[in-house]
């Protein structure tokens, strides 16, 4: 590795070139970062930040304060619980079980979504549900 890194005149990097190399990796770094905020900005993504489940969307339960959106991988089944109308902080839950399994589930007090849950499902059945003040969405036994 050391030969790799040679200079000019045939000296391998470890004596007074260390530390220009590490500057340049700090200035690299910085660089890259800045780019990425400028492209990328801390709200990049979809305008629908539901997208936090990998998969496709596979099912999207509605109830009158929101939905339960349940994706589906190959070998994972995910929910989240999304508000109709984003807001002050509310009570909100949402649930997925596997057939023969414990539920996983996330609640707590949210302004637009749940965190997601995720449970390996593959060839197996799941079940979600999702609540929003109160109110609440589910599903039966899907994605057989």
């Amino acid at each position: 590795m050391r030969e790799l890194l040679g200079n000019r005149n045939g000296k391998t990097a470890g004596g007074g070139g260390t530390g220009r190399r590490v500057l340049v990796q700090v200035f690299v770094l910085a660089l890259v970062t800045a780019v990425g905020l400028v492209l990328g900005g801390p709200g990049a993504g979809s305008a629908d930040a539901a997208s936090s489940c990998g998969g496709r969307l596979a099912k999207t339960v509605t109830f009158s304060t929101g939905e339960v959106r349940i994706f589906r991988s190959r070998s994972y089944a995910c929910a989240i619980t999304v508000a109709k109308k984003p807001g002050p902080r509310r009570k909100m839950s949402v649930m997925i079980q596997v057939r023969g399994g414990r539920p996983v589930a996330d609640s707590g007090m949210f302004t637009k979504q749940t965190g997601r849950v995720t449970v390996h499902a593959l060839h197996r059945c799941v079940r979600a549900a999702g609540s929003v003040a109160g109110k609440s969405g589910a599903t039966g036994w899907i994605l057989c």
